[in-house]
């Protein structure tokens, strides 16, 4: 593969290799674990547990176990990645190895665009915060007040991510248990104060709005993006301490823990809600704080003001972490040469790419100003989450074939799970429905045109990119117009279940087509080098 390399690409790789051995490695178990259950449990569990309840009734119990299912098969696929190929950034690096330029530049752009549910988070902050500074948020929006300050935490959040990555984590770690402990007594308070029997079934039963209803609030009632965040340990997997060991078990365990928290708080939410407020079903259920308010019409005034001061840490603990992975992110896309490759360096005495979280720092501030409110931002990240999942599943099948001798092993059953993740992620971003993709795939399809004016710009080779990674844009497209004739939000020509049905089949389809494109692709010896297979004294 290096002997059809142009001597300028090598250089570029040994640039690579440099910076990532500057990262610190710090990381263990504990430390890896607490960052990917803060990163999972953050804004989410103040408010998707409402959003859900809204949107199917009890039935959104299903919605958080189909999230659960889905997350244990991606986190599989990242175990396979990360365990194998550790790398700073790794979740934007694997597709570009694995489907070259064309779908690294897509999902790349889907990541940067990511970044925006670190601004959801702070958000979440605002929204509560207006309990007692009501000119922090108002019509269900940030008020100009409320952008300035959460302007103002963006720039406390930057800085703690400054320095070491050592002293990020060890704060983490305290954050984490705080906001373990606050869920836990919120469900056991509720549970206990507000208990209403039969719940379950009254107010128009299990499924109210019909068991189709379970897939709307996967997005829309931000359960995708409240799950998301189980892929934070693989992002760092380039800082861990032996990562073969580490980073498997990090992810499951926080994967694990999450879910089992934010189910006992959907039951918590459900069964505590007062009879008075179900007058006109569920979707009549609104409230600015869920639980605080919840907790206040229970007069459980220690718990509402426990809930007030944790929607600080919670959320605030979420969006510390973010901002790290975010860098990470940002490092590896210009790492890809997505973004200009100066955004790459790593502070040699602190082992933080600092340039990547100033970059960051100005798209969490782009996200504060359009969007209004939480749910907005959220129903829009949890595509680009998913899209960047599908990109996963195929990296590990292709890199797999490519490399069997270092690959294999590490996941039984991965000649099935990545296909079955792949469509479970693409039907999960058809779910998200038409209101939601006819602004997310059209926002990540502006990649297309970038990408083509950065091959022009470099004087690359064209159709050979555009032959390997054509399937993700055909993908995406083919997603976008089943979901405009489909039964969510769409015209409904397409009817139910057939609409699913044809997102699942094309799925599969583009799947062996993306799989068999970058096994062919690997071994034409015209792919990225990948930077642990480049021995830099041989390059240099």
């Amino acid at each position: 593969m290096i002997a059809h390399k142009r001597w300028d690409d090598l250089m570029v790789e040994q640039q690579v290799v440099v910076q990532e051995r500057r990262l610190r490695r710090d990381l263990g178990v504990l430390g890896l674990t607490s960052i990917g259950f803060s990163n999972i449990v953050g804004s989410g569990w103040l408010f998707a547990a409402m959003y859900a309840a809204q949107i199917a009734g009890p039935a959104s119990l299903l919605s958080w176990v189909g999230a659960g299912l889905l997350c244990a098969l991606v986190a599989l696929v990242m175990v396979e990645l990360g365990a194998s190929r550790p790398e700073g950034g790794g979740t934007v690096r694997w597709p570009l190895y694995a489907s070259g330029r064309l779908v690294g530049s897509v999902i790349g752009w889907s990541t940067l665009l990511s970044v925006g549910g670190t601004a959801a988070e702070i958000t979440a902050i605002m929204q509560y915060a207006g309990h007692y500074l009501p000119w922090l948020y108002a019509d269900d929006e940030l008020t100009v007040g409320g952008v300035f300050v959460a302007v103002a935490f963006s720039v406390v959040l930057t800085a703690i991510n400054w320095y070491t990555v050592k002293a990020f984590a060890r704060f983490n770690n305290l954050v984490t248990v705080i906001k373990l402990v606050i869920p836990v007594l919120t469900i056991v308070a509720l549970l206990a104060s507000g208990f209403h029997p039969g719940r379950l079934t009254d107010h128009g039963g299990f499924a109210p709005y019909g068991y189709g209803a379970c897939l709307s609030a996967l997005a829309a009632g931000g359960i995708v993006y409240s799950v998301n965040g189980f892929q934070a340990p693989v992002d760092f997997s380039g800082e861990a301490r032996n990562p073969r060991r580490t980073v498997p078990v990090s992810v499951l365990a926080g994967i694990g823990l999450a879910v089992l928290v934010y189910i006992g708080l959907q039951l918590a939410f459900l069964f505590a809600v007062p009879d008075n407020l179900l007058g006109n079903g569920w979707h009549g259920v609104d409230f600015d704080s869920p639980f605080g308010q919840l907790a206040l019409l229970l007069n459980l005034h220690w718990l509402a003001n426990l809930l007030y001061a944790d929607a600080v840490l919670s959320p605030g603990g979420s969006a510390n972490v973010g901002v790290a992975i975010d860098a990470r992110h940002t490092y590896a896309l210009a790492k890809n040469g997505l973004i200009p490759r100066w955004f790459m360096a790593v502070h040699e005495r602190s082992g933080i790419p600092r340039r990547a979280l100033a970059l960051n720092l100005a798209v969490i501030v782009v996200f504060l100003l359009p969007f209004g409110g939480w749910q907005d931002i959220v129903s829009v990240m949890g595509d680009m989450y998913l899209l960047i999942y599908t990109a996963s599943a195929v990296a590990a099948a292709v890199l797999r074939g490519q490399d069997a001798d270092r690959l294999a092993g590490w996941v039984p059953g991965l000649s099935w799970i990545a296909p079955v993740s792949f469509v479970v992620a693409a039907e999960f971003v058809y779910w998200s429905g038409w209101d939601d993709l006819k602004i997310a795939l059209p926002l990540v399809l502006i990649a297309v045109p970038l990408f083509l004016v950065q091959q022009w710009r470099r004087g690359k080779p064209i159709g050979i990119e555009l032959r390997i990674g054509a399937w993700v844009v055909v993908h995406l497209l083919v997603i976008l117009a089943v979901s405009w004739l489909g039964t969510f939000d769409g015209n409904g020509r397409i009817g139910a279940p057939w609409d699913s049905i044809l997102i699942a089949v094309a799925s599969l389809a583009v799947y062996g087509w993306a799989v068999a494109s970058g096994r062919a692709h690997l071994r034409s010896g015209l792919g990225e080098v990948d930077p642990i297979t480049v021995d830099p004294i041989t390059v240099d």
